[in-house]
């Protein structure tokens, strides 16, 4: 039974993967074609980690602000409370 056949079968595998496991067993290629497989998907991840990385960073700033925000807050708001008393 060719390898093909059960990820054609199987709805978890994307058609794609299918196909070019199908031509790698066709042309003796199989070992390349599951490289290039690999190398798409790392290529994928990349990217998606690449994106998220890009968002989570400028929030990742605004939150160290606020966190900094309110420590100076809280340290000089006290201060202001004691000058208006002195006075």
């Amino acid at each position: 039974m060719p390898i093909a056949q059960p990820l054609t079968e199987n709805p978890i595998f994307p058609p794609m993967i299918s196909h070019m496991v199908k031509i790698g067993e066709e042309t003796g290629e199989l070992e390349k074609m599951l490289g290039k497989i690999a190398d798409f998907y790392e290529d994928e991840v990349d990217a998606s980690i690449t994106t998220l990385t890009s968002i989570i960073e400028p929030l990742m700033m605004i939150g160290v602000g606020l966190m900094v925000g309110v420590i100076i807050i809280s340290t000089y708001l006290p201060m202001f409370k004691m000058l208006s008393l002195v006075k």
